[in-house]
């Protein structure tokens, strides 16, 4: 994220000091230079913008924050509460950081041991040595990121469901203008057209995308981050198979939250036989790891994300399918597409952050034979205290377009 995007919502100091201590924690540092750290920005409330000296800004689990500011850039966090101290010299910063922390021994920043989820893996090694220095013990902050970051409000979730129902109703109108403009030897039955048709769609339903969509046929749909160019479009056939990721979100709504879904079919025919069975696979993936989420959220049992990637890729290993399937199963989903929540993963990365109530994220298991096709499976869930469900539209078999 650049300078420019960073934006500013309303720090809740008050949520934020009761997570430190329902984490038994002492306290949460934050620590920015150059805007490295989109994510202080916004869970602080304060606008990024030239930042050109360090700043350091100390919330303890119980009592007043504490800043720490460059002499010439000391209006930085003036509009944070607390109390303000200030330097120069490097030794300087060095004595008042300590002395920030001090009574505090148990540190939140955003840090994870081995690099392990990098989106939370912000602080540059250094800091780290530095504060262990002065024996403090550096821990991730990811749980409190995503409790910030990912947890949605009722408003957000609306706006999810609405453009859910745009959107689904959006993918049925492009798989039938496929249809048609195959059947009809149309020059515009290519890739890249549809992806034009599907974008003017997006944009009359008062909605935007960030690129894409993305619409592969054949070998190209083996690919799983194909983008389609007027350049490099490719021809849509009667007996293509075809596949479409497709995401949008509500325009003009900084607080609209994403929906993201991936379906597949064949043009003017029947599935073939291993058609068949590699959609059966991936569906079986799918609905394993949705499984998986709404029997721990049924019985308020704790789910990291890491669980949630090993329920799907299970079905998909038992099948003698593993090293085809090249992605972690799912993504969080917030007012980013890819979210700063807990993924679906134990490929990519150990993602040990627990799947929160009030979250969304995708649900996607994949399988890719390059030369040949892919098939991809997509659908969001969002989850609530006690349930789990499945937003939109579950595609149950190959479509036939």
């Amino acid at each position: 994220m650049n300078q420019t995007a960073i934006e500013s919502t309303t720090m809740d100091l008050a949520a934020i000091q009761s997570a430190l201590r329902e984490q038994k924690l002492d306290g949460w540092l934050f620590y920015d230079h150059h805007n490295r750290d989109p994510l202080a920005y916004r869970i602080l409330g304060i606008p990024g913008g030239h930042i050109t000296r360090r700043w350091y800004y100390f919330i303890p689990a119980q009592g007043e924050p504490k800043k720490l500011v460059h002499r010439i850039e000391s209006h930085k966090l003036d509009a944070l509460p607390g109390p303000k101290d200030q330097y120069s010299s490097w030794q300087e910063l060095e004595s008042r950081l300590k002395a920030m922390l001090d009574g505090a021994t148990k540190i939140a920043m955003q840090y994870s041991p081995n690099n392990a989820i990098m989106y939370v893996s912000l602080v540059d090694a250094g800091t780290i040595e530095l504060l262990r220095s002065f024996k403090k013990e550096i821990v991730t902050s990811a749980d409190l990121v995503s409790h910030f970051e990912a947890v949605l409000t009722e408003s957000q979730i609306a706006t999810h469901y609405e453009a859910q129902r745009k959107l689904d109703a959006i993918l049925a109108e492009g798989w039938h203008e496929i249809g048609s403009r195959v059947r009809a030897n149309s020059p515009d039955a290519h890739e890249f057209a549809i992806v034009e048709f599907l974008q003017r769609a997006i944009e009359r339903e008062g909605m935007v995308t960030e690129f894409g969509p993305n619409v592969s046929v054949g070998p190209n749909s083996a690919d799983s981050h194909y983008v389609p160019t007027a350049a490099t479009s490719k021809p849509i056939r009667r007996g293509d198979f075809v596949l479409i990721d497709i995401w949008s979100k509500l325009a003009n709504n900084p607080g609209a939250v994403w929906y993201d879904i991936t379906w597949t079919g064949a043009v003017d025919r029947s599935p073939t036989e291993r058609e068949h069975h590699i959609f059966t696979t991936v569906r079986d993936a799918r609905d394993a790891a949705i499984a998986r989420v709404q029997q721990a959220f049924s019985t308020n049992t704790p789910i990291a994300g890491f669980e949630a990637d090993d329920a799907s890729r299970a079905v998909i290993r038992n099948a003698g399918l593993a090293d085809w399937f090249t992605h972690r199963t799912g993504h969080n989903i917030a007012t980013d597409l890819h979210g700063n929540g807990a993924h679906l993963d134990n490929l990519e990365t150990h993602d040990t952050r627990l799947i929160l109530p009030n979250t969304c994220f995708s649900v996607e298991p994949g399988l890719y034979f390059p030369g040949e096709f892919g098939i991809r499976s997509e659908v969001n869930m969002i989850t609530r205290p006690g349930k789990a469900d499945v937003t939109g539209r579950i595609q149950t078999e190959l479509l036939r377009i």
